[in-house]
């Protein structure tokens, strides 16, 4: 296993500290929640960087990549329907999208075919990453920063919760318009008959 790839299946673990970290109740937990998700971003950065200075771009890591990316991300909006920021129905329209396209690259692969993250499907996962980082904020606002007595922190705390209602309604927008380009430009590839 190369360095790309350890940084790649890293992510998976890191959502379960970060959503455990987002329910806690000890100081600062929020605060960690915070920077775990930050690392998970740099560990996403990171494989895709050293990948292709390595030159160990591989068919595994191209579709990892995204897996990870899907459970990380998936994971954090399930805590935050639990935790009651965001609604269920909104988090479903994403998992059906998100399954829908994994579903689509794996027939892909099963004819040789990659199908690689399109522009739109980068745009839905940078708008995803600050709307769950939005929350993750709120949330350090209101448990730890708040224990400090700041007179503005009730509106800061507003701000960042409807900014991240913002951006995930926007995220969920950009979620589904990448699936539906993905499907119009492998739908053929994936629903033909042809083996």
């Amino acid at each position: 296993m190369n360095l790309p790839n350890i940084l790649t299946l890293a992510r998976i673990p890191m959502m379960f500290i970060i959503v455990y970290l987002m329910r806690a109740d000890f100081q600062w937990a929020a605060m960690a929640a915070f920077w775990a998700f930050v690392f998970a971003g740099i560990t996403d950065w990171a494989d895709g960087y050293f990948a292709r200075k390595m030159n160990l771009v591989s068919n595994f890591g191209i579709l990892m990549d995204a897996l990870t990316d899907k459970i990380l991300m998936l994971g954090l909006m399930i805590a935050l329907v639990e935790i009651e920021r965001v609604h269920i129905f909104l988090v479903l329209l994403i998992l059906g999208r998100e399954f829908m396209i994994t579903g689509m690259r794996l027939v892909a692969a099963t004819k040789g075919v990659v199908v690689s993250a399109e522009s739109s499907g980068k745009q839905k996962t940078v708008t995803q990453i600050l709307a769950v980082g939005a929350f993750l904020l709120q949330d350090v606002v209101v448990k730890d920063l708040s224990r400090f007595g700041f007179s503005f922190e009730e509106t800061v705390e507003r701000s960042l919760y409807w900014l991240g209602m913002g951006l995930f309604v926007l995220c969920v927008f950009m979620t589904l318009y990448s699936g539906y380009k993905y499907f119009v430009k492998y739908g053929v590839l994936v629903f033909s008959e042809d083996k």
